[in-house]
């Protein structure tokens, strides 16, 4: 390879040897040009020989190469989808899910405040100095006084065990307010659950009819290469294509929008919460009691308690304010100490007047503050029990619902349509026909879904208005 390269600059070097003379300025200016253009490629020539003369280098080159050649791109290995059940998903979600990490944070702020509550005032400690003359002349030691004392205040009224005591109240109603967090999160996050199911059964039912359809028009045009039908049935079929595939690409967008909205609510890490759901909307009967409705959610709904607790803690803080009107003692002894003659011990009892404030206006926010959890828990009361009345009527609106579908409707749409495809291919009937048969099937069975799903959405209202796990 090498010795062919020479021959061809030896070759161009005998060309410009062999150049005829110019004749005028036109050509002489063109042949310059030729030559310069050759010196260029004979240099660039020489250059690259010189470097096909050092084969280490090239070896270099071609190994690096080689390597990018054989690099493969590098894509993270996706982490494998988790398969769910509802149980699962409640149990991902109280270990994890961040709101719920959040108001945790205000119990531990409840219970700081129990730290805070049991401390006993600081003692102070004093030091003086007295006897120094402003002019600063004569015997300045021997007319100085010192002074040292220490102090402590004495908490009359039982205030310190009434400060623990309402403490401890708070406490209890921070940690009635979580778990009302927790009732609700809770119920939002089996919406959210059967969201997905409902949304992944119509995209099911999307996907089959999608299929069906595409069946149908292979054998319409089958038909029509047979010449038993016209084209326009075939156009016709193509246009009402367009129909199913939307309804698919919906059906997915529904989907997965369903599916990330539950992968955020579980919390944790969003990226690394990769789920596909596991179970059915299914219909399971229920019968309940209203009576035994109503009992449970007295008895169980957490913002009714919250309401209850917040009035014990409006009763606490009556009791502390109460007692902070009692004045507090404070007791100390102390030393002068004069340099040129004895010390003295002293000892001093100081106690507030309470004269004109006497904690009036805290002592009547604490009444006003009961008052208003009263008024509120009777509040509450009012709205679990409407709460109930109302999911109660719902529920059993929706199981009749479901019961109008399990009379057999589902079998018959799905004969009809069986029926028609089979008197299509025999020539009994037409292809408008089986378009309208699914057309009805599809909406039927999506219809059915959406009952079931709401069927369970209203399982879940009495679940939310009793407070109370009502599901098998």
């Amino acid at each position: 390879m090498i010795q062919k390269r020479i021959c061809s600059i030896s070759s161009i070097r005998l060309t410009v040897i062999a150049t005829p003379a110019y004749r005028g300025p036109r050509e002489r200016h063109l042949r310059v040009g030729y030559l310069a253009s050759l010196v260029v490629l004979a240099l660039t020539t020489q250059s690259i020989l010189a470097q096909d003369k050092s084969p280490e280098p090239s070896k270099k080159i071609d190994t690096n190469i080689i390597s990018l050649l054989s690099i493969q791109p590098q894509t993270s290995t996706p982490s494998p989808q988790r398969l769910i059940t509802i149980k699962d998903a409640v149990s991902i979600f109280l270990q994890q899910n961040l709101q719920l990490v959040a108001a945790r944070y205000d119990i531990d702020s409840a219970d700081a405040e129990k730290l805070t509550a049991r401390l006993r005032p600081n003692p102070q400690l004093t030091l003086g100095l007295s006897g120094l003359p402003l002019n600063l002349s004569g015997p300045l030691i021997s007319e100085q006084t010192y002074s040292y004392g220490i102090s402590q205040t004495i908490e009359l009224g039982g205030k310190r065990s009434k400060r623990i005591a309402f403490a401890d109240a708070n406490s209890e109603l921070a940690r009635g307010q979580f778990q009302m967090v927790v009732w609700q999160l809770t119920n939002d996050l089996k919406r959210k659950f059967y969201t997905v199911l409902l949304d992944q059964s119509l995209l099911n039912l999307a996907k089959e009819n999608q299929t069906t359809f595409a069946d149908i028009v292979k054998h319409t045009n089958e038909l029509l290469n047979a010449g038993e039908i016209s084209g326009l049935d075939l156009e016709r079929l193509e246009v009402e294509k367009l129909k199913f595939d939307t309804d698919v690409a919906n059906a997915e967008r529904d989907y997965e929008v369903a599916v990330r909205d539950l992968r955020f609510v579980l919390g944790g890490d969003y990226r690394a919460m990769d789920i596909a759901v596991a179970g059915t909307i299914d219909y399971e009967p229920y019968q309940f009691s209203y009576s035994e409705l109503r009992d449970k959610a007295l008895a169980a709904r957490p913002d009714l308690k919250a309401a209850q607790l917040s009035e014990r803690a409006a009763e606490a803080s009556i009791r502390l304010q109460n007692a902070q009107r009692i004045p507090d003692l404070t007791v100390g002894p102390g030393v002068n100490q004069v340099p040129t003659g004895g010390s003295t011990y002293t000892f001093g009892i100081g106690i507030a007047l309470p004269v004109s404030d006497r904690n009036q206006g805290e002592r009547a926010k604490a009444l006003i503050a009961k008052d208003k959890a009263q008024n509120q828990e009777q509040l509450t009361t009012n709205q679990v029990l409407s709460d109930v009345d109302k999911a109660f009527v719902a529920f059993q609106i929706q199981r009749r619902r479901v019961d109008l579908y399990r009379t057999g409707v589902i079998t018959k749409v799905n004969d009809i349509q069986h029926l028609t495809e089979i008197s299509l291919k025999a020539g009994e009937s037409s292809t408008l026909e089986l378009l309208d048969a699914i057309r009805t099937r599809r909406e039927t069975l999506a219809s059915f879904y959406q009952t079931l799903f709401d069927y369970q959405t209203s399982l879940l209202d009495l679940e939310l208005a009793t407070a109370t796990p009502l599901q098998k």
